[in-house]
């Protein structure tokens, strides 16, 4: 009985030291989520596959109550609460689909949990995919290994989940050596701002002037802003960026909010010397902060929409891009939706600046670095912190 418990307690810190390892905002660091299928699959008990996989997903997101903290510039209780609420879907998912037979059972039901959690409804919590890893073990083999590393995921839950650790290390240590990433395109330039929690909420003038100051600084081409960096949306904030575009050569993708009576878009814009217009409307704001569906409930507007499968690839500058905004370079579904439609640049913006102390804005760059790694796509990170 005292060998099951021990047994017990070493699954739980092994899969909360995947977690934290795994996600630790080092996107080398990735392949260690990898593990996580063996140590789920050698849970003894339904209760045991529930522990284990809370362990793992609180590791991985564990900055999220720090973060909510700040940006509510409350206690660190509300962010607690959140944090545990946010890992009931994983947990549910893969306890329900544990089983303890040593057959193809146990992969096919791994396998299950990794689609359930990667798209909607449980894949709208779902952080800290193991999939993600793809994009470090297989560069540049697109679909293909996507799928190699399901098959690696499923085997990792069998009999002969050592030699599937190993191959995948040695893989691994391969990828890393040989790390490359693509190009980026001449013609386009992310730019990082520092302004803190005053990006998007300072509506003056000045604060426009300077933003305004800082893509003429830049080389003609298409310049990148981060999210929130315009404010609120408005025909007078267009015309204002059009003037000040006039006679130049730079396109201005820049992150804004889109208001009406029912509630905002959280959208990126498009401005040029020629003219403005709305590129995107995220797919998935963050829940809870931003989304938030029960508000209709009660006759209550006031949240971001959610657009969940709109407008993956947009045309913008001669160019096909996939943007994502922010909670999306967390989760799955929206880079692969967007992968489908072979977009020659990713865009990832994002305001991270209620993420201080913690590694998330790391996570989300090495999310999307290793999406953009796996379907060979150059990047370009525009983030203000």
């Amino acid at each position: 009985m005292r060998v099951d418990h021990l047994r017990t307690q070493a699954l739980i810190v092994a899969s909360a030291a995947v977690g934290l390892i795994g996600w630790s905002g080092n996107v080398l660091s990735l392949p260690v989520a990898a593990f996580f299928p063996a140590v789920w699959s050698l849970s003894r008990t339904r209760w045991h596959a529930a522990v284990v996989s809370a362990a793992y997903f609180l590791a991985a997101s564990r900055g999220l109550p720090q973060g909510v903290a700040n940006f509510y510039s409350s206690g660190i209780w509300p962010g607690l609460l959140l944090w545990l609420i946010a890992s009931a879907g994983f947990v549910i998912v893969h306890a329900a689909l544990w089983t303890d037979h040593a057959d193809w059972r146990k992969p096919l039901r791994y396998l299950i949990a990794c689609v359930v959690m990667a798209i909607p409804p449980f894949g709208i919590t779902g952080w800290a995919h193991p999939i993600t890893a793809a994009g470090v073990l297989f560069p540049a083999w697109g679909w293909l290994g996507l799928v190699m590393l399901a098959a690696g995921l499923a085997l990792m839950t069998t009999r002969r989940w050592p030699a599937a650790a190993i191959a995948m290390t040695g893989i691994w240590l391969w990828s890393a050596a040989e790390w490359t990433e693509a190009s980026l395109p001449a013609s386009w330039q992310g730019v990082d701002l520092e302004m803190g929690s005053s990006l998007g909420r300072d509506t003056s003038l000045k604060r426009q002037d300077a933003l305004i100051g800082i893509v003429r600084r830049q080389a003609p081409g298409s310049v990148v802003l981060p999210e929130s960096a315009l404010g609120f949306w408005t025909p007078t904030l267009a015309r204002l960026w059009q003037t000040a575009l006039a006679g130049t050569k730079t396109t201005v993708i820049a992150g804004a909010a889109l208001i009406d009576a029912d509630g905002y878009d959280n959208v990126l814009v498009s401005i040029s010397a020629a003219g403005s217009a709305i590129l995107y409307r995220e797919r998935m704001p963050v829940p809870g902060s931003m989304w938030q569906p029960w508000n209709s409930l009660f006759g209550e507007g006031g949240g971001a929409r959610a657009h969940f499968f709109a407008n993956p690839a947009v045309e913008v500058a001669g160019s096909k891009i996939a943007p994502l905004i922010c909670y999306e370079q967390l989760i799955v579904w929206p880079v692969l939706q967007s992968m489908l439609h072979d977009p020659g640049v990713i865009v990832a913006v994002g305001n991270g600046w209620w993420t201080v102390g913690t590694s998330i804005v790391d996570i989300q760059r090495a999310s999307a670095r290793a999406w953009a790694r796996l379907f060979h796509k150059p990047v370009i990170f525009s983030f203000n912190t």
